[in-house]
């Protein structure tokens, strides 16, 4: 006697319904991403902005704009790094003697500088959460459509 056993799927809309909700999972994610980006973009943006910072004329680019976003930011930074060199005379903090009186003013520069560039890091940053959170949402909504066709047939 011979018995045939037939393997049936029981579990396919069960698959199905995982791949939906790993779709709404990443939807989430990728909104709430995408907020946290846009909200550190604007933070950073009244913050710069609220220091009243002014690109210095003899600047490469941006010269004379408020400083409040991460061009303008690396513009000014470069800027001070130029002013920062004619006053030391070509040395850097590092590279002057510790009883030379411009130290202070380079070491002044250097941690402005620094500032400036931690806000340009993160606009950087707040850019890539908002595009992974785009990301994110965009593989969601196609595992979702996959997900209900699938199911459909």
């Amino acid at each position: 006697m011979t018995t045939t056993v037939r393997q049936t799927s029981g579990t396919t809309s069960g698959g199905l319904r995982g791949v939906a909700v790993i779709g709404l999972l990443l939807i989430i994610f990728g909104a709430i991403l995408a907020v946290a980006g846009v909200g550190t973009w604007v933070v950073v943006t009244n913050q710069l902005s609220a220091e009243n910072i002014t690109v210095s004329e003899d600047a490469d680019y941006f010269a004379g704009q408020a400083v409040n976003n991460p061009w303008t930011a690396y513009a000014q930074a470069q800027v001070i790094n130029k002013h920062a060199l004619e006053a030391s005379g070509g040395k850097t903090y590092a590279e002057m003697a510790k009883d030379d009186p411009k130290r202070q003013t380079v070491m002044t520069a250097s941690f402005l500088r620094a500032s400036l560039f931690t806000s340009v890091v993160s606009y950087g940053v707040a850019l890539m959460a908002v595009a992974l959170g785009v990301g994110f949402i965009l593989v969601g909504v196609a595992l979702r459509s996959v997900a209900r066709r699938a199911d459909t047939v």
